[in-house]
């Protein structure tokens, strides 16, 4: 497994690629609209069986040959795919955080891409955890491989500390632009509220996945933004942001 995947969750654009307009910002790319060859089918399928089955059971307890029998493949069909498990992990867990990266962080997903204002990437992330609630079974993955990552030998610990560590970072800086917008710098700290929200998305997931009717994680999460006075005003347009934030899995 190469070094930078595991270290770079949110994958940049390559030094010299296109950098958006903000006219094409949202322009499909070629690789986006043009139909996908035999190989780039039978990677997807392979990732599909390996979400599914890592979800379910973790990154320890499946083996290569498990994920190609469920893709329908051989395990040398597999492996002409992916080197071996741990590479076929990071491409798992960053094929989701890239479809997140490319609404909430522009500038890390597609260096130069026009960002988003501050309240349209706050109804963003609510959205991003009103789709959780659609997708059980990537929420269970992202649970179960973020508690077995905490080992600093697990394939996917620098994944993780590194996607934290971004997050903290981009989360901090939408508060101190809410903030700003709302002329009132300095009431909170950022960094301690973007850790809050980390830890209250994380936790609520958790209890979701344990007792889904009984964790509203929508309604909470606007609960705790609106007792801060960052939830946007405009509520109606915070149902419809939610509901086409473009990020689903």
């Amino acid at each position: 497994m190469s070094e930078g995947p595991v270290d770079a969750p949110y994958r940049p654009a390559e030094a010299g690629a296109h950098r958006p307009s903000e006219a094409d910002a949202h322009r499909p790319s070629k690789a986006e609209t043009r139909r996908p060859s035999k190989g780039e089918r039978t990677r997807a399928r392979i990732l599909d069986s390996a979400t599914e089955l890592f979800s379910r059971s973790g990154f320890h307890a499946v083996s290569l040959r498990d994920i190609a029998a469920h893709a329908g493949l051989t395990h040398a069909g597999l492996l002409h795919h992916f080197p071996g498990k741990e590479s076929l992990l990071i491409e798992v867990l960053e094929r989701r955080d890239r479809i997140d990266a490319r609404e909430l962080f522009p500038g890390i997903a597609r260096p130069g891409a026009p960002v988003p204002p501050p309240a349209e990437r706050l109804r963003l992330l609510i959205g991003v955890v009103a789709r959780n609630t659609r997708t059980p079974g990537l929420v269970a993955l992202y649970a179960k491989l973020s508690a077995e990552a905490t080992d600093p030998a697990h394939p996917a610990h620098r994944y993780f500390t590194r996607r934290y560590r971004l997050l903290r970072a981009e989360l901090s800086g939408l508060v101190r632009a809410l903030q700003d917008e709302a002329g009132r710098s300095g009431d909170l700290d950022p960094a301690v509220v973007a850790g809050q929200l980390l830890a209250l998305m994380d936790g609520l997931q958790t209890q979701w996945l344990l007792e889904p009717g009984a964790v509203p994680m929508e309604e909470l999460m606007r609960d705790f933004l609106d007792r801060l006075g960052l939830l946007p005003s405009d509520r109606p347009e915070e149902a419809d942001g939610a509901g086409a934030a473009g990020v689903s899995g």
